[in-house]
């Protein structure tokens, strides 16, 4: 039997990159996908790619720094499912900036996103998973989680915040069943990630393979980008797991950058 069968999957940031790849592993493993995303278009394209591969997948904007927005879609999804058992908290964001010279207004856009997200759309989903007595929440964090990278002060804390927020997602969810766990994927070579690229050569007067050889990918073991699906497959591990032992976890996808 697939590893998620019939099991309802809320996925944020779900029409474009990690988040896309892991709603479709989940797919292909018997889940039913809510595709959460901004882009009400984005988010519906990829609804009927699902459909039309013999998915089931329902589409949901959702703005996840809003909580209105997230309150509805998580409400959307329990209307048509009438459950929800796995969250993952992938929306994201990126903007790059020296200290000294980060707009107050986008330092709180990062951490919006990352963090109030997080936040949100957990507390939003905790209860339909303590009701059930059952649960798997995912947040994508990053090697950012564990270690600094200059010109990213709001997304290094975000991502070091989400360690905190799931362990006491994890001490509190025990009693109802529910784990909470990260992953923490390297460099994945997603628009995020791509639109870094002219970002850093502007900042530190490095051409584009300078940024990816020797700031991208320098510490990694061989010099290769995560993909999307190695991500995926970190989230099916934490999503399908049969007992509640691995909880309050981080697990590193990085080829090596950074080793715990």
């Amino acid at each position: 039997m697939a590893q998620l069968q019939d099991q309802v999957a809320i996925v944020t940031g779900a029409a474009s990159g990690i988040g896309k790849a892991i709603a479709r592993r989940f797919a292909e493993e018997g889940a039913r996908v809510v595709i959460a995303d901004l882009s009400a278009r984005a988010a519906e394209a990829t609804e009927a790619e699902f459909t039309a591969a013999g998915f089931t997948a329902m589409a949901v904007t959702m703005d996840v720094s809003d909580e209105p927005a997230v309150n509805a879609g998580i409400d959307a999804a329990i209307r048509k499912f009438g459950q929800i058992d796995i969250l993952v908290s992938n929306a994201g964001i990126q903007i790059v900036h020296p200290i000294e010279e980060f707009p107050f207004a986008e330092w709180k856009k990062v951490l919006a996103i990352h963090l109030d997200g997080a936040f949100l759309t957990t507390k939003a989903c905790l209860k339909h998973m303590y009701a059930r007595g059952r649960g798997s929440i995912i947040y994508t964090g990053s090697v950012h989680s564990k270690e600094a990278s200059p010109l990213k002060a709001p997304y290094v804390t975000a991502k070091h915040g989400l360690i905190g927020l799931c362990k006491v997602v994890a001490k509190e969810g025990a009693a109802h069943g529910v784990r909470a766990n990260v992953i923490c994927p390297g460099f994945v070579r997603t628009p995020l990630v791509e639109k870094q690229i002219p970002e850093q050569m502007a900042a530190l007067g490095l051409t584009e393979e300078q940024v990816i050889r020797d700031v991208m990918l320098k510490d990694t073991v061989d010099g290769e980008f995560t993909t999307v699906e190695d991500v995926a497959a970190a989230a099916l591990f934490f999503a399908a797991a049969k007992t509640n032992a691995m909880t309050g976890q981080s697990l590193v996808v990085s080829h090596g950058w950074f080793m715990q």
